[in-house]
């Protein structure tokens, strides 16, 4: 009956253990900190681009109305039903991130409205198109058209960087539910 009481299967199993290299413990916070701080600025920064670009867009649905039209891929009365809807999402995924909810997801819905606004843009760019994109309200017109094409879809890969960097490593603190 002793033996029966004292036996312990997890005993059997358990692994040997092996000298691992000393790792100060200043090395790993430093590193922990480091990417906290990156993560703290991507969360942040893509809020404040999403809540910007929302406001922008908010209770200005003529021009927003036209600026879809310009990339003529939807018909008129889509143009303005999405004219209606865009603003108000972009402003609801800003504070999403900001407010720390569902920080994963909200930022694969970011990455996916990115990518669908490079293919846009790409699209328009192919097609000859001459535009400005929308993104932040009224722009003022350029005759550069590659160019602008050009640097927006390379600020919207960034914008892309730093919604993925979100979603492997959020920034939690303050997040109301991570």
């Amino acid at each position: 009956m002793c033996c029966i009481e004292n036996w312990r299967p997890a005993l059997l199993f358990r692994r040997p253990q092996v000298a691992s290299p000393r790792v100060s413990t200043s090395t790993v916070s430093m590193k922990t900190r480091i990417l906290d701080g990156v993560s703290f600025v991507a969360r942040f920064f893509m809020a404040y681009i999403w809540i910007t670009a929302g406001l922008h867009k908010i209770g200005n649905n003529l021009n927003v109305t036209q600026s879809i039209q310009a990339y003529d891929i939807f018909t008129p009365a889509w143009n303005h039903i999405l004219a209606q809807l865009i603003g108000p999402l972009e402003l609801a995924g800003g504070l999403m991130l900001l407010m720390g909810l569902y920080l994963r997801k909200s930022s694969l819905v970011s990455t996916i409205v990115l990518v669908l606004f490079i293919i846009g843009i790409s699209q328009a760019w192919i097609r000859g198109l001459e535009l400005n994109c929308g993104c932040f309200g009224p722009e003022e017109a350029t005759t550069n058209y590659p160019k602008q094409y050009f640097e927006t879809i390379v600020r919207d890969l960034v914008f892309i960087a730093l919604s993925v960097w979100t979603m492997v490593r959020p920034f939690t603190r303050w997040a109301v539910r991570p």
